[in-house]
């Protein structure tokens, strides 16, 4: 078994316990069976490649990653509410290119879901290491233009 595959199986295992939640006997034999059959149609749709599933990734940078993106989602989910409920509603929608300094596709799609779930926001096309975002406030797109997401996910990219 490759390091590929094994980090996979543990990634699997580890998110079933956290999703589930209960460990009884019968559900993790049941999540047992559910990593092996992804772990044999993976193997055999030979999708567990470096793209695909980067285990160069330090596990703590994704999780300190993680945790800086839900406290930006809340940020701004909060300023999105607080713009609607205002009588006056005062939103700038604009379109902005910014660039994606991370050197693999996976790293940008990952910036590009990033802004996506950020609310205010919305990914609408990547290519050639630009991303166009639609932004609901001129705050929102200077914010980006800033590029510390960019930065936040090309320090987690690289090993």
């Amino acid at each position: 078994m490759s390091k590929r595959t094994l980090a996979l199986t543990a990634l699997l295992a580890a998110l079933w316990l956290l999703l589930s939640g209960l460990f009884k006997s019968l559900l993790l034999h049941l999540g047992l069976g559910s990593v092996a059959l992804v772990l044999v149609l993976a193997s055999r749709m030979d999708v567990v490649d470096h793209e695909g599933h980067p285990y160069h990734l330090r596990v703590h940078r994704v999780f300190r990653y993680w945790g800086w993106l839900l406290v930006e989602i809340i940020k701004s989910n909060l300023d999105v509410t607080k713009r609607i409920l205002s009588p006056t509603m005062p939103i700038s929608p604009r379109l902005i290119r910014i660039p994606a300094s991370q050197q693999t596709m996976v790293g940008q799609v990952t910036y590009a879901n990033s802004i996506t779930l950020t609310p205010g926001t919305i990914s609408i096309d990547v290519d050639d290491g630009m991303i166009e975002v639609h932004a609901l406030t001129r705050e929102t797109a200077e914010t980006l233009r800033t590029g510390e997401m960019d930065r936040r996910i090309t320090a987690m990219e690289t090993a």
